[in-house]
Parts: structure tokens; sequence; C-alpha cells
């Protein structure tokens, strides 16, 4: 789930301002079906983002701004907490649980 997605060109459902620069936005995807909603965030003001770079997705359901599951999208986008949350999960490491490894520490 942390493909990079979006173009600043496409239009957002829901776009908003990030604390410090970046935005969060809601895209619906409606060439694909199902459809799918995805959050996805730029983290970077505008004089720092790099050129080609793409939003990074936070959080992906199934369906559009009718569906259910738009609401949790639309929570997550709203919450800065939550912002902050998803970007951690996704910067952290993948940890190797595997007994091999354990064996190891």
């Amino acid at each position: 789930m942390s493909q990079a997605y979006g173009d600043e060109n496409a239009p957002s459902v829901y776009r908003r301002d990030l604390p410090g620069g970046g935005y969060v936005a809601i895209e619906v995807e409606r060439a694909v079906w199902p459809r799918r909603t995805r959050v996805s965030v730029e983290r970077r003001a505008p004089s720092d983002r790099r050129n080609g770079h793409k939003p990074i997705v936070i959080a992906e359901a199934e369906g559009d701004e009718r569906s259910p599951s738009f609401t949790d999208m639309y929570r997550i986008a709203a919450d800065n907490a939550a912002i902050a949350r998803a970007l951690i999960a996704i910067d952290r490491p993948v940890r190797d649980a595997s007994p091999e490894r354990e064996q190891q520490l």
C-alpha cells in the first residue's frame, strides 16, 4: 500500500494542506471496476518537492464516495494523527520474524 500514486493535476474528491507543508488528498479511481478510493500524502511544501515525485498512498479501499468505506478514508484524511501513524507504519522497516532470524538475535 505504500506505492506512489496520484497526479497533482488529477481532480481530488478531498484535499487539504498539512501543517508544515504538503497536503493530503482523497482520490477516486473511476477507470477501474470496482472503483478504488485512495488517501495520498505529499509531505513536502511546493518549493521542496522533487520533480516527478508522486504522493504516497497511506490508505486504500474499494468503492467511491458513495460507498461505506469512503467514510473511513475521510476520517484518515481529516486526522493529522492518523496520517502520522500511517506514515510511520510505512517508513518502519519490516521485521523478519522467521525462526532463524530470532535465533540470531
